[in-house]
């Protein structure tokens, strides 16, 4: 089994999700007694959150370059970011160390195009659906994305930062979300990214009819699968 390398803390909310996830995965796929080999790092995400509303993503890449290099030394094989938006300085972080990235877009628009999905509703934080350096790697798949208005970027914003990353869970900011989903969906999207870590917390595949791609547990299973890969000698 690889070692798995996990920047996590943020948030540790979806970070402790990412530990359960992984385990469980490794456990369903080799037995009850087994369990993941994974090195994680947890970044104080006070920090992060500043640098990144003060649009600092050079001081971000370096930051996480720092840590990966720290899990690399450590013996990880590879490394996952726990994180939806700090993926924007994914690239810059994976030029300057020497193990390979597991990437969350990648990971989910392998997944949206095998599932034969060629449009998508995208929630996460503003920056994931404002910016484009998560549209552009789902357009190399060939996969259109739908994003919704400036104020309802801003209340799913919000919610992220405001509620889900300290850990609280308000059935109506559910209610509204699904109401946004409707929305995306009424604009063509027939189904749903969960573009943020901490968003699968709050909506859940009960809650509605759409197709979800869980970014987070893609990341995970793809993530395992490569840790359990057999390489020929």
């Amino acid at each position: 089994m690889k070692t798995i390398g996990l920047v996590g803390g943020v948030s540790w909310e979806s970070s402790a999700e990412y530990y359960r996830l992984i385990n469980q995965e490794v456990k369903a796929k080799l037995g009850v007694e087994h369990s993941a080999e994974l090195l994680m790092y947890s970044l104080n995400f006070h920090p992060i959150i500043q640098l990144e509303h003060e649009e600092r993503w050079d001081d971000i890449a370096a930051l996480l370059t720092n840590v990966v290099q720290k899990i690399e030394q450590a013996g990880a094989d590879f490394f996952l970011i726990a994180s939806n938006t700090l993926h924007k300085v994914a690239t810059v972080v994976q030029n300057n160390v020497g193990i390979p990235l597991v990437h969350i877009a990648d990971a989910t628009a392998e997944k949206i195009v095998e599932s034969g999905v060629s449009s998508v509703g995208l929630l996460g934080t503003r920056f994931v659906m404002e910016q484009d350096f998560y549209k552009e790697r789902f357009a190399s798949y060939g996969i259109s994305v739908i994003v919704p208005s400036s104020e309802s970027m801003n209340y799913v914003h919000q919610v992220i930062y405001k509620e889900l990353c300290l850990g609280k869970i308000h059935e109506t900011s559910r209610q509204k979300l699904l109401s946004i989903i409707d929305n995306l969906q009424e604009a063509g999207a027939t189904a749903i990214v969960l573009g943020n870590t901490e968003l699968p917390l709050l909506i859940r595949p009960q809650d509605t009819i759409v197709k979800l791609f869980n970014t987070m547990l893609i990341h995970v299973q793809k993530a395992v699968t490569m840790a359990l890969e057999v390489t020929s000698s």
